[in-house]
């Protein structure tokens, strides 16, 4: 017997209302920006040790701007820091409900999977001379050998 953790149905319309809420996140982070994998990597980490550095560094430039360059935007700072902590939660939750969706999407795909290689087990050992080789073949491409080239590129 195939173990099942996951029985449910995602409908329609709870798929267009959760679909509907990510662009509501969306329109509500209207500055977000899109890093390439290169961009990322060059950015700052912000560990528990940066986001304390960060917050006396706010601290000190607050109550000592008269040590800061003179073209130095100490209100940009303050929104920059500010936003930087509200989004902190945000991210927590949402790197969660990835985490939570990311291991139902696994869990319920394995599920599928293993239930089509008994379909196909039964296929092959039963559905022979039934008419039914087409299907048979058709199912048995996902175990066939990967090649290095394909038939039209041979053919070619």
């Amino acid at each position: 017997m195939i173990p099942n953790v996951i029985s449910a149905e995602l409908s329609d319309e709870d798929q267009a209302a959760i679909m509907a809420a990510i662009t509501t996140i969306r329109e509500k982070l209207p500055f977000s920006v899109s890093l390439t994998p290169s961009e990322r990597r060059a950015k700052a980490k912000m560990g528990d040790k940066t986001r304390a550095f960060v917050e006396k560094s706010m601290e000190f430039a607050t109550y000592h701007p008269d040590y800061l360059p003179r073209l130095f935007d100490l209100e940009e700072m303050r929104r920059d820091v500010e936003l930087f902590a509200a989004l902190y939660p945000v991210l927590m939750e949402l790197i969660h409900l990835q985490e939570l969706v990311q291991d139902t999407y696994t869990t319920v795909g394995q599920e599928a999977y293993a239930a089509a290689r008994v379909v196909y087990k039964s296929a092959k050992a039963n559905g022979r001379g039934a008419g039914l080789e087409a299907s048979i073949v058709d199912m048995g491409r996902r175990f066939a050998p990967k090649t290095s080239k394909s038939q039209s590129e041979i053919q070619a």
